[in-house]
């Protein structure tokens, strides 16, 4: 049976001083996130999913953002190493948890950089964005480790937004949706599906139909609905004044050995 467990990291007490590249810094309200935090992991529990806490990184402004920190294949954690040097002190407590987990470990080695939320799996096709915070390096080093496994590695440019994910993901069906603006190349993707809101390109599949999302984006969950997907709606505006989407707050693993 496939496993549902979200790794999910508490934001720390220098959330508003988290990293901002491609968008105006707006004034963060940290009760509130932590509010919209526990709602998210919350909605997590509600729909099946075991979510494990990580152990604080509270030096970190950008910690909560749990998935920069590590990518998922199968039962191999692949921990990654920012291009953003200050926020590499984040991988430690991710390590530990998915070691406890039983997870083979390995690793993004210098000159290589990777944020996991560069990285979209599809089936056994794994998108990775070439852009500010992954290079070429950490790029080969995703093939290295998942190739001989089975997957197939495609490189994507990002230049528009932060992260890969910033711009696209994928419906259950495997279809990828993304906001034009925002998407470098759409026909790399077999098939692309538009959105028309910013906020509706990010999804974290929950099961079945169900897809969480934002509640920033209705007129997207409009169209989900429409292509018979069941949305499921939070609102985390704190973390997108942050570059932040419903992906970055969690690791799932779906994939772990009994």
């Amino acid at each position: 049976m496939p496993s549902r467990k979200a790794l999910v990291r508490r934001p720390g007490p220098r959330l508003a001083e988290g990293l901002v590249t491609h968008i105006e810094r707006e004034k963060i309200d940290a009760d509130l996130a932590l509010d919209q935090w526990e709602a998210y992991t919350e909605t997590l529990r509600a729909h099946g999913w075991e979510t494990i806490e990580v152990a604080p990184a509270d030096d970190c402004p950008d910690a909560v953002f749990v998935e920069d920190s590590v990518v998922m294949y199968r039962n191999v954690a692949l921990i990654a190493r920012s291009g953003a040097e200050s926020r590499r002190p984040e991988t430690d407590g991710v390590e530990e948890a998915v070691a406890r987990l039983g997870c083979s470990v390995n690793w993004i080695w210098e000159p290589g950089t990777l944020d996991g939320g560069d990285v979209l799996k599809v089936g056994d096709t794994i998108y990775v964005g070439r852009g500010g915070r992954t290079n070429a390096a950490g790029l080969q080093q995703v093939r290295a480790a998942f190739e001989p496994l089975g997957a197939r590695v495609v490189a994507v440019p990002v230049s528009k937004v932060l992260h890969l994910k910033s711009a696209v993901t994928a419906l259950p069906d495997g279809t990828v949706i993304g906001h034009i603006p925002h998407v470098d190349r759409p026909s790399l993707f077999p098939r692309f599906l538009s959105v028309p809101e910013e906020a509706g390109a990010h999804v974290v599949l929950l099961g079945g139909p169900k897809v969480l999302m934002s509640a920033a984006a209705p007129r997207s969950a409009e169209l989900f609905a429409d292509l018979g997907l069941e949305p499921v709606t939070v609102d985390i505006g704190e973390f997108e004044k942050l570059e932040g989407c419903v992906t970055c707050l969690s690791v799932r693993l779906r994939e772990l050995y009994a």
